[in-house]
């Protein structure tokens, strides 16, 4: 017996050893950032905006891979079952939160198979229509909706994603359901948008900003409860009389459970290195997005977070009755 327990200490410590060595040497390749929604969608332009600081600080390119469907379950499942080696991780929103609720075949525990890095950036959003839509606020653009119901669109980048749960606040703050038209991805939905397809859209102000301020689709109000300070003249959808209306989306990063804790800490590191960028910084602040607070860039910053977002999407997706199989 105590030859057996000598041979396990031995084991575990050679493999300890083994772990170490390959932790120093990290990272000596690329390094893949799964993005879980669509090219030129608002997380993929988070993350290629914060690749290029965070490849400078690691020593090694960080290509973004852009692995789409299911409301970003796809992209999120493919780097639960990757290998722990800190070259394949994520960056996600608040669906992170929500896929619990929402898909009944859940192909992972958001809070058991990931290590968590750190929260990225909060991010509000806006009620947006196509340019030429006949209305100029917010209380003729709820006439107009409910005058022409059968036939107004309401685009999104499908079940579970962030304009998927802002547009169902939208449609049950008016009474009013509108025609849903699911995308894969904000970007490919805003193309249409731009170009007349659909009428509406809820998306972040990291991809609508310069498309208000080039005066290219009409906005009708921001989702958080204050104006924001890139947007000075448009309104809340709160003070225009939807109460309460308050939807700011959460970035995340995470890495395959089991990713060694030293390798954690060198992408943590690379993370707070891109975020301190000046110019990163100023862009988000041009964007109206919020970089979080340093003690909510962490492992347990993001893990908590998690946790409270989770128990506050619950109870509102299963009221609105959505699922997916």
């Amino acid at each position: 017996m105590r030859q057996f327990l000598q041979i396990l200490v031995l084991t575990v410590l050679a493999h300890m050893g083994v772990a170490h060595a390959q932790a120093n040497k990290y990272p000596d390749k690329p390094i893949t950032l799964v993005i879980p929604f669509a090219v030129g969608g608002p997380t993929d332009v988070v993350a290629r905006m914060i690749s290029i600081p965070m490849g400078k600080s690691l020593g090694q390119s960080v290509v973004v891979e852009n692995v789409i469907g299911a409301g970003g379950t796809i992209g999120a499942n493919k780097v639960a079952k990757a290998t722990p080696n800190g070259y394949t991780i994520l960056l996600h929103h608040m669906g992170m939160s929500t896929a619990p609720s929402l898909y009944n075949k859940l192909n992972f525990d958001p809070l058991t198979d990931f290590e968590y890095i750190g929260q990225v950036l909060d991010v509000p959003m806006t009620l947006l229509a196509r340019k030429d839509i006949p209305a100029n606020n917010l209380q003729e653009l709820i006439a107009y909706i409910k005058a022409n119901e059968q036939k107004v669109s309401l685009a999104d980048a499908g079940l579970g994603a962030v304009s998927n749960l802002c547009g169902l606040m939208f449609k049950s703050a008016i009474g009013v359901n509108i025609n849903t038209i699911p995308y894969k991805g904000t970007g490919p939905a805003m193309n249409d948008l731009l170009g007349g397809q659909v009428d509406i859209l809820c998306d972040q102000t990291t991809q609508t900003v310069p498309l208000i301020k080039d005066n290219r689709v009409k906005v009708f109000g921001v989702t958080t409860p204050k104006r924001l300070e890139a947007l000075p003249n448009v309104p809340t959808l709160d003070e225009q009389g939807l109460k309460g209306f308050d939807v700011k989306v959460w970035h995340g990063m995470y890495a395959p459970k089991g990713t060694p804790a030293p390798v954690l800490k060198k992408i943590n590191t690379a993370l707070r290195f891109a975020m301190a960028d000046p110019t990163i910084k100023q862009r988000l602040v041009d964007l109206s997005s919020d970089i979080p607070a340093a003690n909510k860039m962490t492992a347990d910053g993001l893990r908590e977070h998690l946790k409270l977002e989770i128990n506050k999407w619950g109870p509102i997706i299963r009221k609105a009755g959505v699922s997916a199989d």
